[in-house]
């Protein structure tokens, strides 16, 4: 609902950076974070919101951010890839594919040398495993059984390009097995199956068990890079996209929680009226925050 609404803003001009919504990969965000705790860290991607929501980042400190305010997590410096939020654990959003990958292992190895039960999660998409660091940092990890866990949301795309023109047929788990990481494939639209499988995966990286890859397999609904849809440039197929969107994670899952009786239409009701005032606060909010004084802009900077 957060990202709908970036949809409905976005063409107002306002907010001065370009955004990548993780519409139809909210799943993987909130099965993952749902297993860890406040101290624990996650580095994310240019496709950030979903991650940096479910890990217990400030609505308020991400629209803030999009619309380059004072009032943003990094003080209207970074726009909508920059997400960072100590207090939440969202130690870094960088949308340089694949770099924050090592910052990833970086912080688990810091918990390592501190004998700290804390793990790192290091979000990545399926073109980042195209990347050097990538299997560096697999390799590293592995070598120094570090609390880290990987988790790769395949959406199979790298901004137009299908993961079949751009590797071999060969499933990403196999990067795992070549690492000798442990490793589970997983539906990526389905957040229990995620959060069973982490869940598991993080207790045994917290005792010292080492690291461990996660494949989630997902879809972007909406382009690459913008509010909009980009179907008619031809990547990818419309009956590619409407299976996709048949297989919509929060449609599946309300619908799993009405067949148990654990949730009504009255329940839905009632939490979307609510998260819309909450959306509609923020966004308010956002839009009558001061920007940042130009004097500062060099504060923070170090040679």
């Amino acid at each position: 609902m957060v990202e709908e609404a970036i949809v409905e803003h976005y063409p107002e001009q306002e907010m001065r950076c370009p955004v990548h919504l993780s519409i139809g990969q909210e799943a993987a965000a909130v099965g993952t974070c749902a297993t860890l705790d406040q101290k624990d860290l996650i580095v994310s991607t240019h496709r950030c919101h979903g991650h940096y929501l479910a890990k217990g980042g400030s609505l308020d400190a991400m629209l803030g951010e999009l619309y380059g305010r004072t009032t943003g997590c990094c003080a209207g410096r970074g726009g909508s890839m920059h997400l960072f939020d100590v207090e939440a654990g969202v130690l870094a959003s960088v949308p340089i594919v694949g770099s924050t990958i090592p910052l990833g292992v970086g912080a688990a190895l810091s918990f390592s040398q501190k004998g700290q039960e804390n793990v790192c999660v290091v979000f990545l998409g399926d073109g980042a495993t195209e990347e050097g660091v990538f299997h560096e940092s697999l390799n590293f990890a592995v070598l120094r059984q570090l609390p880290t866990i990987f988790v790769v949301e395949n959406n199979y795309y790298s901004v137009y390009t299908s993961l079949s023109a751009r590797q071999p047929q060969r499933p990403l788990s196999s990067y795992g097995v070549a690492h000798s990481i442990k490793t589970e494939e997983v539906d990526g639209n389905d957040v229990e199956s995620l959060r069973t499988t982490t869940a598991e995966l993080v207790a045994t990286a917290r005792k010292g068990g080492g690291p461990a890859l996660i494949v989630a397999t997902t879809y972007r609904w909406r382009e690459h890079c913008g509010p909009n849809y980009d179907n008619e440039l031809g990547y990818r197929s419309i009956e590619e996209h409407e299976d996709w969107l048949s297989r919509c994670p929060i449609a599946t899952y309300r619908q799993k929680l009405f067949d148990l009786a654990i949730f009504s239409e009255e329940d839905e009701k009632c939490m979307r009226a609510e998260i819309e005032r909450e959306i509609e606060a923020s966004f308010t909010k956002a839009q009558n925050a001061p920007y940042p004084d130009p004097l500062t802009a060099g504060s923070n900077v170090y040679a």
